[in-house]
């Protein structure tokens, strides 16, 4: 009854958009609330007049306030994350309490979740499992096999083309339309920042305000190694803030960087347990760790976890290291890809002295280049990438509220100050103790953002957390 009574309440505020069927939308803890299915075609790739047409989905969550601004669109990170199971999660009391500010949107960009037609590529291709090799011959397998899924979708009918954030940028303004709305507010974390400072150079006239968290840069797909390493000191220095903590782990850096050591000099032997309950070998070598790490590092709770494997090795106990990598690995398995995360980062790409950099950082790097997988594709296919003209970091004076968190391991405190100077109108927060997913690390950052939805008179500010870290 109770899910019956909200969907109609949403009704008294809502507006008619056409191709809507509505629904009781159910979240993962057992919330239910009435919502909005919906759906519109665009161009795979607007560049060929030819194209074949492909379906953007979303859940559309009907205002609650009496005076309810533009339609607010959910963009997910990623790239390749569903801004429809976002809102099934730990967000979903953020999606309902943006409703007081107007429709709530958790939009499926094109290639991902149900807006998803495109077939991931399993190349014929594998990494050794058994026997050492070098980061070179890691980088050319991973392109070849790239090559190969290139070819592989051209064959399928996919135009790899069309998978980039401008085209993306294109679909939010026929979003836009189809909702019928004058503006947009967009609400989005790390790559779905991308997409909005993207949008914010075509259509910031038809954009009301941002809500961004976990800045990804236009630049800043690929991220700087040195910037990394000093996560690893950012994290130490919290880490020191508690003694038992402290005591445990006295240096993370030199840790982390013993371990490579040991197994570059001698990779360590493994016995896994595959998917189906068979055991398998498997040779640790430096270059797992480093891609274990980059997969770990974006929360500090799942950071101090990845420390806690480090330790182990480092002790010369391998169980809990095998644990985490039998989850993942199957015996024989080949190098794939989910077509739309890595054609959105190829498109995206970087400049050539960005590169330079990069990889003269990644030298000496506790990861090497191993955040950055994309890195190792550029210049596959030179005719996807944006170019430098896209690659321009926005100049704007739409109002902008920029959520950061100290311990994010992924978009890294500088980068985010960097990649928003030009947003004049910005109120940056910065929130102590938090990562890359801080939407819900306080309740005060909803309030924040509730007071930004509002109109109030905001300024630049700190906010603390909790240092939370799994035992």
């Amino acid at each position: 009854m109770l899910p019956t009574l909200m969907f109609f309440m949403g009704l008294l505020y809502t507006v008619s958009v056409a191709a809507e069927q509505p629904i009781i939308f159910e979240s993962q803890s057992g919330d239910s609330v009435g919502a909005f299915e919906g759906e519109l075609w665009v161009a795979e790739n607007r560049l060929d007049p030819k194209s074949r047409k492909i379906p953007l989905r979303y859940v559309r969550f009907a205002a609650t306030g009496e005076n309810p601004g533009p339609p607010i669109v959910y963009l997910a990170g990623g790239p390749g994350g569903s801004g429809i199971d976002t809102a099934k999660w730990r967000r979903f009391p953020l999606f309902m309490a943006m409703r007081e500010f107007g429709d709530v949107i958790a939009l499926d960009q094109r290639g991902t979740g149900q807006s998803n037609i495109l077939p991931d590529c399993e190349s014929n291709l594998s990494f050794p499992a058994t026997q050492a090799y070098s980061d070179a011959e890691f980088a050319r397998l991973y392109r070849q096999a790239f090559a190969d899924c290139l070819g592989f979708w051209a064959k399928q009918g996919v135009d790899v083309r069309g998978y980039n954030t401008v085209q993306s940028v294109a679909d939010l303004d026929d979003l836009r339309e189809h909702l019928n709305a004058d503006k947009l507010v967009l609400w989005g974390t790390s790559y779905g920042s991308h997409l909005a400072l993207a949008a914010l150079q075509t259509m910031e006239d038809r954009i009301d305000r941002l809500v961004l968290s976990s800045i990804e840069g236009l630049t800043q797909t690929i991220k700087m190694p040195a910037r990394t390493d000093a996560y690893f000191v950012r994290l130490q220095q919290a880490i020191n803030t508690r003694d038992e903590l402290k005591q445990q782990m006295p240096d993370a850096s030199g840790l982390i960087r013993r371990v490579h050591d040991k197994l570059l000099a001698k990779p360590v032997g493994l016995t896994l347990t595959d998917q189906q309950g068979g055991t398998v070998d498997f040779l640790l070598q430096r270059k797992d760790m480093q891609r274990l790490a980059s997969a770990m590092i974006s929360d500090p709770g799942r950071a101090w976890q990845l420390l806690q494997l480090y330790q182990a090795l480092d002790a010369d106990v391998t169980e809990p290291v095998a644990q985490i990598l039998s989850r993942f690995y199957t015996a024989g398995e080949k190098i794939t890809f989910a077509p739309m995360g890595v054609l959105m980062d190829v498109a995206s790409g970087i400049d050539p002295d960005r590169k330079a950099l990069v990889y003269q950082q990644a030298a000496a790097a506790l990861l090497g280049a191993y955040l950055n997988p994309t890195l190792f594709l550029d210049g596959v296919a030179p005719e996807l990438d944006l170019g430098q003209g896209f690659r321009q970091e926005p100049v704007s004076r739409v109002p902008a509220l920029i959520l950061s968190g100290t311990l994010d391991g992924r978009t890294y405190l500088d980068s985010q100050r960097e990649a928003v100077k030009g947003l004049a109108n910005r109120v940056e927060v910065t929130v102590h103790n938090a990562g890359h997913n801080l939407f819900m690390a306080s309740p005060e950052v909803t309030t924040t953002i509730q007071a930004f939805m509002r109109g109030d008179a905001l300024f630049s500010a700190e906010l603390s957390v909790p240092l939370e870290l799994s035992h």
